[in-house]
Parts: C-alpha cells; structure tokens; sequence
C-alpha cells in the first residue's frame, strides 16, 4: 500500500474517532438536560404560570455550554465556578426576573440586587408563601439557581469523570430539593420516577459500551469497529429489563397503599407572622362606634354595589372572645406574605378597589371580596408591603407596620355575587372542619334547637336562626342615649342577651349569637367584621365609599358546598329599639332563669383574657426571644459554610476512594501499578504537563524535571520491574512503594505555592478519562 493511501486512511480514522466523540459528549449532555427536565417539570404545582419552564430549561441550556466549555478547555473548578457566577447575573435577569430587565432580556442594577439578595433569601421567601406562587415576586430565582449549578456540576461530571454514575448524585438531588421546596401536591411522582430511571439506565448502558468497545480496541485492534449486532442485543436486552421494571413498579403502587400526604420542607417552616399576637378587633367593637362615628377611618373607590368590605374574619370561641385559630380547614390565622397571585381558586367579577387610610389604625387591612393583588402608594409603600400578610382562606389581610393615615393601596380582587336562596335550596353545608368551642352558655344549643320549627333544608335553618333573632331582637348600641346593652360578647353577655324578655345587643352580640346557635347544630359559621352601605346610604359622586363607626357592622358567613361562604345578617334594624319599661336590666329575674353576674365581672372558671395570655406567655418566653433568630441566621451560616466546602467534600471523597480502590486491589502488581497512578494523579492536579497515555519513564522524566524531584525516574523503573516482572510483589513490598510515592507527592506539595495547592484540591484533571493518545 502506498503511503499516500495509508495517510488518507489514517485521516479517515481519525476524523471518525473525534466524530464519535462529538456524539458521545452531546449524549452525555443530552442525558444530563433530560434528568435534570424531570425535576424541573416537578415545579408545575409550585408556580402560577409556565415562567418555571422557561427558567429551568434556560438554566440547562447554559450550565450544559459552561461544562462543555470547561470540559474543552481543561479548566479546573474555580474557573468553571467564576463562570457559572457570572452566568447567574447575565441570564438570570431574563430567565427568572424578566419583570425586572429592559426590553425583557437586559439586566438592570435592580435585577442585579434582586439576584443577588435572592441568591440567600428566594428560599426562605419560596417556603414561607404559599403554592402556587407568582413569577412576578421573584420566586423562580430558586429553580433557575438549582438547575444551573446541577447543570454544570453534572455535566461537567459526565464529561470528565468516570464511571458516569457520579453525574448523578446533582440530578438526583436537583430532583430531591425540587420535592423539599415545592408544594405537597406532586406532579405526577410515578411518571417522573419511571422517567429518571429510563434515562439514567439507558445512558449509563451506552457509557458501559463505550467504555467496553473502547477498552477492546485498544488491547486488541485500535482501527476496529465495535460489533453492531452486539451493541444492539445490548440495547434490547436493556430496553426489557427496564420494561419489566417499570411494569413491575407501576403495579407495586398500583397495589399499595399510597400515602395520604407528602411532607415537605414548607410543612415544618413556621411562617414570622403570628397573628395572635395582636387582639381580635372584635374587642374594640364598642370604642369604634363610640369615638369614631363620625370619623372618617377610610375610603373607598370602586366598591362594587352590594359588595362589603371586610377587616376581620373570626371562627374560634372560648367564652370570652371571638377570635382566629389555629385549627380547622379555615385557617384562619394562616396568614401569608402578599404576592401577585392571591386568591388563585376565586371566581366572579374581577375589579379595581383603591382604599385611601384617614384615621383607621392598627394592623389589620380592609379589603374587598377575594384579593388577588395588592400595591401600596405613598412615603410607607416598601415598608408596607414588605410587612403585608393576606389569607386566602378567610379573605383578610394585616400588615404588621400598622396603618397611618395617607396610606392608599389599590387591590385587584374578584367579588363574587351572593348565591340567592333558590339557588342554595338543594345546596348542603360544605364539609369544613372548624374549631373547637369553649365557653358556650348552655342554654343556647336548647334555644336554637326551638327556634328552628319545621325548618329542614340547610339554608332553611339558617334563615330561621337570621329571622328569628332579625325580627325579634331589638337593637342599641348601649351609648349616652340609648336603651341599655351591655358591650362584649364573652359568655355572660351572651346568657344576659337571652334571660330577659326581650333581646337588645347590636351587630357584635347578634352576629356572635348566631355562629354560637349555628355551630351547636353543626353548621359551619364564622364571624366577620366590616363596613358595606346600607339602603339609606349613598355613594358620593365619585363612587367613594366612606367608613366611619357609624356604619360598621358585623355579620355572620355559613359554608355551603359549591358556593363558599355566605353572609347573613341578623343584627334587627337600627329603628327596632326596645320598649322603655326594658331598657333596664331585670331586678327580679325569673326564678327558673339564673341572673348573671355584673358585666364587669367574669365567671371565675371562664378561660383568662388574651391579655393574660399574652403577658404570661411573654413571662414565660422572657430572655428566649434570641434563640429563634440566633438559629435562624445560624442556619444560613451553616448553610453557607456547607455550600463553600461542598466542593472540597465531594472532590476528596471522590479522590479518597480512588486512593482506597487502589490499595486494596485483589493482585499485589495492580496496587503498585495504583501506587504510581496516585503519583502521577497528583502531578496533574497540581498542573504538571503530564501526557495521557505516556510510558512511566516518560512521565517521571516529565515530573521529575518539574518539580526537582530525584526520587521519581528510579520508582519508575521499580514500578515496571515490579509489574512486568516475574513473579508477584509481596505485601511488603506494596507497603513500602506507597511510603516511597507518599514522601515524594508531599515533597512536590512543599515546593507547590500555597494557592495552588488549593487549586489541586478542586481540580478535576485526574479524574478525566484518559484515552491514548
């Protein structure tokens, strides 16, 4: 053959070897992006919207080109990790903060705070709202982050380690912190499991060929081509084995009990806001009406007719105040930190509401119908918002920095209309877990038994409780010059409302009587405090709505299935007011009715007042308010330390059990031959030119000349006598040839400057496949 000819066959052979690699290096990312798609599709319950799609996918794209580019270029960890850094800032104002960005794609000094600030608090905010979450707050800067630090640190491990298996472990725990972070209602966890085990099976498959084919030609033939026939049995007999295990494991769930719920991270993360911290603004009831009924506590723009305005929402009694609570489907002091997309189940009529604060205080926040979003305006709009909390089960709102007058805000909420009495006929009461009672009179379960006649149907009993206390009561808010009434609404209050002839209270003793009466016959009722016009009442010519004390009422809602919950107001007219000769307590009570004690009086076994509570638990708390915070931010310390050692971990143990592997080789010659191979590993890390595929005696020419080192040539030549040499090496000998390459890799460190023996701890230049060259 002429040596034109063998030169044209060798270019042949060569140009095919690098097209085949080619191919292998966009499969290995192609597998990657693939088993990175899996958690990225779990994302789907946690997000309003696909804006998680475009996020991830994005950051697979470019972590996949920065382990591509690493890969070709040899860099080592701090390059890649600088890269991947500036990577974050560059794309991530387009793939996670688009809000924030000019023109949608290019970053602003905004974009860059809100990553950078995001980069540390975008989880904790991410775990303290609750799914699904808006991309507008800011909340996909968590998937875009993961992904593309699991990109590149599984692509560049499949890239340049092997066995490949190791590229797994940041996909599998991209995947696990996917499930932590996200909501507890998963995607689809059988379709993703089965996924991620296709995949990995069948790439770790074809790597298992490739390594094997390659091994083959390079003992037997370099120029031979791996059997084609045999590459595909491989391929089907794969492809059955994970057939057989995706059947076997689709029906395993299919047959077993599946769990009922999925504890993530946000089930175990106590939100910073407890709303039990402030009263129930039903205590302040009587002050609001006595000093404040001509005051303009704030305005409305917008309202829609017949819609109401809502403060506070109450489901829990125990005898002396109505409150929110802990328990129960409600979740009534489940309060939230505000975000774009409030209220995502809420159906009716979408509107603008603008509310101007005049002289209204305190934390809680009036709004209307369902919230979907809130934006504040004037001096204190960061410092409201930042502290603003809603809850989409009770439709209230708080914000902790309190209210002050020239605050505005304007909600997009949807208001729904009030569901008439034909159509909740056939309607039964929703299936709603409320909270346990305490302190209820006795007598009441009896009185709302009685009154309730014939009445059958679920909103037939609830219009016989309304009616019955609408046209029999009799209304005074107990001031100056009206007929005696009593404020509060504890227990005694209740019992004086019912001993008497006649029934005298306002909106708060009415609407408290009627959820009392409602929840002792099953039905699930909660109190709400607020504003709406009444008939007499007209808007201005600008359609504002003005609250004062004058027109603020209390009512009660009752849950039915398919409509939600439904207001009722049995307060009597305002014109209903008593007969004079009752308008004074009864001197002479009845003798089967038991006087209660005076107002100002409370049973000695009735639970302690909030206040108590809250300055007993402040006694007992006194001197631990430093501990939640001090284990908070020495979490994120700790957290923070972990993710900058994570790197040496990983890498050392990697390196760790390669040195071990090597030791303990089954033949004594194959721990000599590792003995030299953790040499020359080190070399390399240590930026040595050492040639892949070189001899022993060229390699140590080449260390030996780099670092001075005498003592290198002649292991060598001991290392090839041992290994090609008659006989096997005894234990001792092992022993001793790893003292020898010990004394010499330290030797090379001490004459290493400091920074790059760091360098040598991150590099991953060992751990490449080395291919002959």
């Amino acid at each position: 053959m002429s040596a034109p000819a063998s030169e044209s066959r060798l270019g042949r052979l060569v140009a095919g070897a690098r097209a085949e690699l080619t191919v292998r290096t966009a499969i290995d990312l192609g597998a990657v992006a693939a088993l990175l798609a899996v958690g990225i599709i779990g994302w789907g319950p946690t997000f309003d919207g696909a804006g998680y799609l475009l996020a991830g996918f994005g950051a697979v794209l470019v972590g996949s080109a920065i382990a591509w580019g690493g890969a070709w270029q040899r860099w080592g960890i701090l390059p890649v990790a600088g890269l991947t850094v500036g990577a974050y800032f560059l794309f991530g104002g387009a793939l996670a903060l688009p809000h924030t960005t000019l023109l949608g794609v290019i970053p602003t000094l905004e974009t860059w705070r809100q990553l950078a600030v995001g980069s540390v608090t975008s989880f904790k905010t991410l775990l303290t709202t609750v799914p699904p979450v808006a991309a507008s707050d800011g909340h996909l800067v968590v998937p875009f982050l993961l992904i593309l630090v699991g990109a590149v640190i599984a692509g560049s491990l499949a890239l340049r380690v092997r066995p490949a298996a190791w590229a797994l472990v940041p996909t599998l725990a991209v995947t696990a912190l996917e499930i932590l972070l996200g909501a507890a209602e998963p995607a689809a966890p059988i379709v993703q499991g089965i996924v991620f085990a296709a995949i990995a099976i069948v790439w770790l498959a074809l790597r298992q060929s490739w390594d094997a084919d390659s091994a083959a030609q390079r003992v037997d033939n370099p120029a031979a081509t791996p059997s084609r026939p045999l590459r595909a049995r491989r391929l089907i007999a794969g492809g059955a084995v994970l057939a057989v295990a995706a059947g076997a494991g689709v029906a395993t769930v299919a047959l077993a009990d599946t769990p009922t719920q999925r504890y993530v991270l946000r089930d175990f993360v106590v939100p910073p806001f407890d709303i039990h911290e402030y009263p129930s603004p039903l205590q302040a009831w009587r002050g609001i009406i006595r000093d404040d009924a001509d005051s303009t506590l704030f305005t409305v723009t917008g309202l829609p007719d017949e819609a109401r305005v809502r403060l506070a929402t109450m489901d829990a009694y125990n005898g002396v105040v109505y409150n929110v609570s802990n328990e129960g489907a409600g979740s009534s002091s489940a309060f939230r930190p505000v975000r774009s997309n409030m209220s995502p189940g809420a159906q009716g009529e979408p509107v603008e509401v603008r509310v101007d604060i005049g002289e209204l205080d305190g934390v809680w926040l009036p709004d209307v119908g369902a919230v979907r979003e809130i934006t504040f305006d004037g001096d204190r709009a960061a410092e409201l918002r930042r502290t603003a909390h809603y809850n989409d089960a009770t439709g209230t709102g708080v914000v902790t920095a309190g209210l002050a007058e020239g605050d505005a805000y304007t909600m997009s909420a949807v208001v729904a209309e009030p569901p008439s009495d034909a159509q909740l006929a056939d309607a039964p009461f929703a299936p709603v877990k409320m909270p346990k009672q305490a302190g209820v009179p006795d007598s009441l379960s009896k009185i709302a038994a009685e009154e309730l006649g014939e009445a059958e149907t679920p909103i037939q009993r609830v219009r016989a409780l309304q009616d019955w206390l609408h046209n029999d009561g009799y209304f005074s808010h107990g001031l100056a010059d009206d007929p005696y009434s009593p404020s509060g609404h504890g227990s005694a209050r209740i019992s004086m409302m019912f001993a008497g002839e006649q029934m005298i209270g306002d909106d708060e003793q009415y609407a408290v009587a009627m959820a009392l009466m409602a929840r002792q016959l099953g039905i699930p009722a909660r109190v709400v405090m607020g504003w709406y016009p009444g008939e007499d009442e007209e808007k201005s010519t600008a359609g504002a709505f003005t609250a004062t004390g004058d027109n603020l009422h209390a009512w009660v809602e009752v849950a039915f299935e398919g409509f939600g919950w439904v207001p009722f107001d049995p307060t009597p007219d305002e014109d209903n007011e008593p007969n004079d000769q009752n308008t004074q307590p009864h001197a002479n009570p009845k003798p089967q009715v038991l006087q209660p004690p005076p107002p100002a009086q409370e049973p000695a076994d009735l639970p302690p007042t909030i206040a108590d509570e809250r300055d007993q638990k402040d006694d007992e708390d006194a001197g631990f308010d430093w501990i939640g915070p001090l284990l908070m931010y020495g979490g994120i310390g700790l957290g923070v330390v972990a993710v900058l050692m994570a790197p040496f971990i990983v890498l050392g143990f990697i390196k760790g059990a390669r040195r071990a592997r090597r030791r303990s080789a089954p033949r004594t010659a194959d721990r000599i031959s590792g003995g030299w191979d953790e040499l020359v590993d080190n070399a390399l890390d240590l930026r040595t030119p050492v040639t892949a595929g070189a001899t022993r005696a060229e390699s140590a020419a080449v260390v030996g000349s780099t670092f001075e080192e005498p003592r290198v040539e002649p292991l060598a030549r001991r290392a090839d006598a041992d290994v090609y040499g008659p006989g096997e090496p005894t234990a001792e000998d092992v022993e001793a040839f790893w003292r020898e390459v010990d004394a010499i890799v330290g030797g090379m460190k001490q004459r290493t400057p400091w920074w790059r023996r760091l360098t040598a701890r991150l590099s991953v230049r060992s751990l490449r496949w080395r291919r002959p060259s």
